[in-house]
């Protein structure tokens, strides 16, 4: 397994992380999956072997139980791997203090998660979402505390606008206080807004991307073809996709899908293991988070690292993929002159 520097922290990820929300299936994720213990301490295992260290959940998946689950399956194998986790959103609709960002949640919820994954630190601790009513210097400073006491490592952000973050970094910078090393970001050949902004953020402020959803919720996996019929047994038409299906165009998905059909049978690889490899060539990115709902696409999963596209394929791919860009984004494309980082 290839492993990658997150951001620019000292921690190296594998490039692959398993996605636990699949893990439990209840409280509005049905439609994710319905992994129990068994299953999970299999695929825990299954990851070790394959040198994936990395599990990535959250305590609003399943409200808990995929904490409680991943917390099961690592029993006694804590010190072999990292746990990443989440926290913003809410799990007690009776609480109006149970949902953002705020000194009193945050610390709530970190010893919540710690309770029920069964651990003493968190590795990676991620703010699910931007809480626009918190003061930033409130989030920032609850969190350097929990990173102080020895409960968290490093910090992270996930679903933050470009200027939510780079204000983040920068009352991090001004009061000396821990600093988001990393983004969890949906990013995938068929939605590729995150390199409007928040890419070229990353690449200036060494902030690395855990990328959510890289086969846009089972979209590129390969089942979804022009004059095919769409499965009604996929996740996407269970409800278990985060990706609003008005996010994108299902012709334009149709389109990628046929350049990735060429590009897997001129490499041996499945259609969604290219994709896969695709965004592991891409700037910033550390790591993609790969779930699956059963052994057999886990294993499949993990084939997509351990060799590369040829630039000529990745070009096939840019080309079929390429989207314009909104304002100001399709002003600044015009002088690449002035935009060189971005030249990849």
């Amino acid at each position: 397994m290839e492993y990658r520097q997150l951001g620019g922290s000292g921690l190296y990820v594998p490039a692959l992380c398993l996605g636990t929300a699949t893990f439990g299936g209840t409280n509005g994720f049905e439609g994710w999956g319905h992994t129990k213990v068994e299953e999970a301490t299999r695929m825990v295992n299954l990851c070790l072997d394959a040198g994936v260290n990395l599990f990535d959940t959250a305590d609003v998946y399943s409200n808990g139980l995929s904490e409680e689950i991943l917390g099961k399956a690592i029993h006694g194998l804590r010190n072999r791997l990292l746990i990443s986790t989440k926290a913003t959103f809410n799990l007690s609709p009776e609480s109006r203090n149970a949902i953002g960002s705020s000194r009193f949640h945050l610390i709530q919820a970190c010893e919540a998660s710690l309770r029920r994954l069964n651990t003493d630190h968190i590795d990676i601790y991620h703010m699910h979402g931007f809480d626009a009513n918190t003061p930033v210097e409130e989030t920032l400073r609850a969190l350097d505390d929990l990173v102080t006491s020895g409960k968290v490592r490093y910090i992270a952000c996930s679903n933050f606008s470009g200027w939510h973050l780079m204000k983040s970094l920068s009352v991090s910078e001004r009061y000396g206080w821990s600093r988001y090393v990393a983004q969890q970001v949906y990013y995938s050949l068929l939605n590729r807004e995150f390199e409007w902004e928040l890419m070229p953020l990353g690449i200036d402020q060494k902030v690395g991307a855990i990328i959510w959803s890289p086969l846009s919720a089972g979209r590129l996996g390969g089942k979804y073809r022009r004059n095919n019929p769409i499965p009604t047994d996929g996740r996407v038409a269970r409800g278990g996709s985060p990706i609003p299906d008005e996010a994108t165009s299902y012709e334009r998905l149709y389109d990628i899908v046929e350049v990735l059909e060429q590009v897997a049978e001129e490499t041996g690889h499945s259609v969604a293991q290219c994709a896969l490899n695709w965004l592991l060539q891409r700037p910033t990115v550390s790591s993609l988070i790969i779930g699956a709902r059963t052994e057999e696409q886990l294993r499949q999963n993990l084939e997509a690292v351990g060799w590369s596209l040829s630039p000529e394929q990745v070009k096939r791919l840019d080309m079929a993929s390429q989207t314009t860009p909104i304002y100001p984004y399709w002003h600044q494309a015009q002088f690449p002159e002035l935009n060189s980082q971005l030249r990849f």
